[in-house]
């Protein structure tokens, strides 16, 4: 069979071969691709050598540090054991501080998912006065930072009892964060249909019930990204620590930066303590990664 003139550099049904598109052009676009592909793995892995390095270094002696680079594993693997991390176990200042970790991080995230969803809806759907003005007000919290408060609220928490307590620093991480998370779910919920809210409000659902059975399920990627935003920040923060927390509510960060201080060659235990530290908002992260990949895309086609 002979083929058309009109047939000749058209694309096939599977879509391989383009229109005027030559053979050397193909190949081009194969190989380029491919590299693209190559440069990007080769990327990722040294984004995470900081982090194979740290756990392999939390899986040596401090004779094994001291004497070799961590690489020298993979041709002496019987320098792993796990003697650091029975050590961290039972340092109780880094239990202490990995315990209050978790109690200041957790709450201030649900708080702040919490008073930022209901303030996000009420910014959204509902009429009151001055509404688009407190939303103003709301936003130009964005722009003061963080240092510009140390000392004010210090003093203010100095003078109601709260400096150096654990609530003290919960309550500072979510005034600091509620404007982001009001603002972000504000505009998330603003883009639901009026007609499916209007449909509920039909069937009798009141606002708390709308709010409940309607939007948190329609703003669950919003929600999971500012929930994942919120956690990353508190739990990674030192500068807040280090000014509203004492020697009994400090958090994992402060403790280890304590511990280089005092205790500068206990690299066996600041080896785990470091990777425990990191290893927990990354596998927050990689839980809820779906939800937050759907959030931003969410946001960026909105």
């Amino acid at each position: 069979m002979t083929a058309t003139a009109g047939s000749i550099g058209k694309a096939d049904p599977a879509g391989t071969v383009k229109a005027g598109q030559s053979v050397a052009s193909r190949i081009a676009e194969r190989l380029s691709g491919g590299l693209v592909r190559a440069v990007l793995i080769v990327v990722g892995l040294f984004w995470l050598v900081p982090t194979i390095g740290l756990l392999i270094s939390s899986l040596r002696t401090p004779q094994d540090m001291s004497a070799s680079g961590w690489w020298t594993v993979f041709t002496e693997p019987s320098q792993l054991t796990v003697d650091s991390y029975q050590k961290l176990l039972e340092n109780s200042d880094i239990t202490h501080s990995l315990v209050n970790t978790v109690l200041i991080t957790v709450p201030a995230t649900v708080l702040v998912v919490v008073v930022g969803a209901l303030a996000g809806y009420a910014f959204a759907w509902m009429e009151f006065p001055g509404r688009d003005w407190w939303f103003l007000g709301v936003v130009s919290l964005l722009v003061v930072p963080v240092q510009v408060a140390l000392i004010p609220i210090a003093e203010l928490f100095g003078r109601i009892g709260l400096f150096g307590t654990i609530l003290g620093v919960i309550l500072f991480h979510t005034g600091f964060g509620l404007p982001f998370a009001v603002f972000l779910l504000r505009n998330f919920f603003a883009e639901i249909p009026r007609e499916l809210l209007e449909a509920a409000r039909l069937d009798g659902a009141g606002e708390l019930r709308l709010f409940a059975r309607v939007v948190m399920p329609l703003g669950g990627p919003a929600i999971a990204s500012l929930g994942i935003f919120q956690f990353l920040w508190v739990w990674n923060d030192m500068l807040v620590a280090l000014v509203f927390t004492k020697s009994g509510t400090q958090p994992i960060t402060v403790a280890l930066q304590t511990q280089v201080r005092q205790f500068g060659n206990n690299i066996d235990v600041l080896a785990p303590g470091a990777f425990i530290s990191m290893v927990i908002p990354l596998a927050v992260f990689f839980a809820f990664q779906r939800q937050f990949v759907s959030g931003v895309m969410a946001g960026a086609v909105k």
